[in-house]
């Protein structure tokens, strides 16, 4: 399916220069002289090398439909996550580094959607938020609360995140796997 270089969003799947790349990072740009465009951050499918472009409006890319199905997260061994087929119970392997940072979001459990294309997988896609608790969040500095500022938390994954200055040490949050940031506190 061909969509415009001004469409391509994190997560896509595009056919250029030949292979299967996947948008990363998707930023607009409208700069002061000349046609906005789309800065992409791509990572090639196959072998994982990355790729910064430029999509104009005008240029149409291929879009890549990509077959999904549902996979449950069941367990890490080293540096290989296990996923088990909810339909066949089959099991297949990643390496941790497949999933780069948002591996630390993977719950017992979770299921996930794995993407595949001609029969081999070249992604995993994560539920869009998950629920983590704060294990340390950094003191709020007297006199910082007039302006809308965020302090540093750690959560329990061990990633570290900015969460406003009322988000204490204890508490749960709901946090976006693909931008990776704060979102809400848990109900």
């Amino acid at each position: 399916m061909k969509i415009n270089g001004n469409e391509i969003r994190p997560g896509n799947v595009i056919q250029h220069k030949g292979t299967l790349w996947v948008a990363v990072k998707a930023q607009a740009v409208k700069p002061g002289k000349g046609p906005a465009y789309a800065q992409v951050e791509l990572k090639n499918a196959i072998d994982g090398t990355k790729l910064n472009e430029r999509f104009r409006a005008s240029e149409t890319v291929e879009r890549v439909r990509l077959e999904q199905k549902d996979y449950q997260f069941l367990f890490a061994d080293g540096d290989m996550l296990t996923f088990m087929d909810t339909d066949t119970y089959d099991q297949i392997q990643f390496p941790r580094d497949f999933l780069e940072e948002r591996a630390a979001f993977l719950q017992d459990g979770m299921t996930v959607s794995v993407e595949s294309h001609e029969g081999r997988a070249i992604g995993v896609s994560l539920p869009d938020q998950v629920t983590l608790q704060v294990v340390e969040a950094d003191p709020v500095v007297k006199g910082q609360t007039a302006a809308s500022s965020y302090k540093p938390a750690k959560l329990e994954n061990g990633v570290r995140i900015m969460v406003p200055p009322f988000v204490e040490a204890g508490e749960k949050v709901v946090v976006d796997t693909n931008e990776l940031t704060y979102v809400r506190r848990a109900d």
